[in-house]
């Protein structure tokens, strides 16, 4: 190596160091300013009461759950169970219409999840080819679907006239799209590199080998997060259960909650016949803590993809 270029290595390094020493030096500036102070103290405010109005409503119903009904009647339960009983939770527990309809709720939302996330996948990769004829037409008819239905009569005509009234497959086929999921799996994909295919398919490697071997094992986050957002939304989805299943043996748990609430209004409801007594506000209370356990549960463990998947499409600096 000449002395010249060793000169100039030397200046860009240095050159290199004296920028890093601003960077940080501005950063350190910012960090000590009052104006950022005064920031991170209104930030702190805030996110707290954004924390405190989110756990409000569980914590409530929690200590509802704990609390004697007489307590709950008299309004005295805020925060804080009054009257504290487990009898309630024994009495849902034994009761085996309850158990019925939370396995039918289990296995609706593994299979339709599954399902879901098959064609998701399938479809947000194909679309997020550049070089596919009638790429736009099929974007255009999922977004079509996101503002205009057919409505609940003819879906149900649809269902009916299919056989699957009464069946699992009446609550996981309908919904086994969700357009807002298919954008966002279809946003990840195209921002993965086309080189990684490219290379691939100089290997030998056909369309199937390069989205199971390639592109999913790179979409740990995105598949979470759409994993996540499906199975929510099927654990908490009633109506469909309850337009198409004429059986109670056949209902989702929160059709049973959906009756134990409508029983409170004096409306008619085979949950609430089977429990053979007048709902109480601590036994849907109960029933509440009950149905949201495994979502409290699962969330933690997909808690490092989601906050990367939330971030799909964001603009980088």
């Amino acid at each position: 190596m000449s002395t010249d270029q060793a000169d100039q290595e030397a200046r860009a390094d240095r050159a290199d160091r004296a920028d890093r020493a601003a960077r940080v030096d501005r950063v350190v500036r910012v960090d000590n300013s009052r104006g950022y102070r005064v920031f991170q103290a209104v930030n702190a405010v805030v996110l707290a009461g954004v924390v405190i109005v989110t756990l409000y409503p569980f914590v409530n119903v929690v200590a509802r759950s704990l609390s004697d009904e007489a307590a709950i009647r008299s309004g005295q339960v805020n925060l804080i169970p009054r009257g504290f009983t487990l009898s309630t939770y024994e009495y849902v527990i034994s009761d085996p219409t309850f158990w019925t309809n939370y396995r039918n709720t289990v296995v609706y939302t593994v299979v339709a999840t599954a399902i879901a996330m098959f064609m998701t996948t399938c479809y947000a990769y194909v679309l997020s080819k550049r070089h596919l004829k009638g790429r736009r037409l099929l974007i255009g008819i999922a977004v079509f679907t996101m503002f205009f239905s057919g409505g609940i009569i003819p879906n149900y005509v649809l269902i009916t006239s299919l056989g699957m009234k009464d069946s699992i497959w009446a609550i996981v086929l309908p919904n086994a799209i969700s357009v807002f999921n298919l954008l966002i799996m279809k946003a990840f994909f195209e921002g993965l590199p086309v080189e990684l295919e490219e290379a691939a398919a100089i290997d030998g490697m056909n369309t199937y080998g390069i989205l199971l071997r390639i592109v999913l094992p790179l979409s740990k986050a995105v598949i979470a997060t759409m994993v996540l957002f499906y199975a929510v939304a099927f654990w908490n989805s009633w109506f469909a259960a309850f337009l198409y299943m004429s059986q109670s043996d056949l209902f989702p748990v929160t059709v049973f909650l959906r009756n134990l609430i409508a029983g409170a209004t004096g409306a008619s409801s085979v949950g609430a016949d089977a429990m053979n007594m007048t709902v109480a506000a601590n036994i849907k209370a109960v029933t509440t803590v009950l149905t949201i356990v495994p979502i409290l549960g699962i969330y933690p463990f997909v808690q490092r993809y989601f906050v990367t998947g939330v971030t799909l499409g964001a603009v980088k600096g």
